[in-house]
């Protein structure tokens, strides 16, 4: 079974993820990991992160050891991210991975934006994971203090918003939910609450109901 979790950043859908795999003894794979990868290494080159050629270069080459550097969870990367996984030969250069990934039995979850929509259209269960911006921007920065790194929540809010403006506009793979998607608000779930609604979803799924 593939489980695709959708949704923007910050918004929980990364560590509802990693516990749904856990609970259904499952891979999982955060994709945005490998934008996050991508922009890390144009910024630590010093490239232009609008040079197309140059990040689906990257994006060919890259080695997933790194998927686990602490460095890829910072702020300034997050945003490059966003800027890389805008362009159209990155993304093409990264569908293989993510959907031969998806494809290793017993199943797999993966959460990104374009999951249930372009990398696994076919996915037998599709949740798409929202949350306030404001909340979201709340975690963003907890998180950030946690690393001992300074936060400015209302920058944090502005930088958010600009994101999903941008992710939801772009040309390719833009953010949406997609049609037999469970919207799932995560808004004033803690982790558990988040959890336990997804994993009712999944089994609704299995089975064979509607709706849940």
């Amino acid at each position: 079974m593939i489980i695709a979790i959708d949704g923007p950043a910050a918004s929980g859908k990364g560590t509802l993820a990693k516990r749904l795999a856990a609970h259904y003894g499952y891979r999982h794979l955060d994709t945005g990991v490998i934008y996050r990868a991508v922009a890390h290494a144009m910024l630590s080159a010093g490239l232009d992160l609008n040079d197309e050629a140059r990040a689906a270069e990257v994006a060919m080459t890259l080695d997933p050891g790194t998927f686990d550097d602490p460095a890829l969870k910072s702020h300034a990367v997050g945003s490059a991210a966003s800027v890389v996984s805008a362009l159209p030969k990155v993304r093409e250069a990264l569908v293989a991975f993510q959907r031969q990934f998806a494809a290793v039995p017993p199943g797999a979850v993966l959460d990104g934006r374009d999951i249930g929509t372009v990398i696994c259209p076919d996915a037998e269960v599709k949740i798409f994971v929202v949350a306030d911006p404001k909340i979201r921007a709340q975690r963003r920065a907890l998180e950030a203090r946690s690393r001992g790194e300074a936060a400015d929540e209302a920058a944090i809010l502005a930088d958010i918003l600009a994101r999903d403006e941008r992710d939801q506009n772009r040309s390719v793979a833009p953010l949406k939910q997609a049609p037999d998607a469970y919207l799932l608000d995560n808004s004033h779930l803690d982790i558990e609450g988040g959890v336990r609604a997804a994993i009712d979803i999944v089994e609704a799924v299995r089975a064979g109901r509607q709706r849940v």
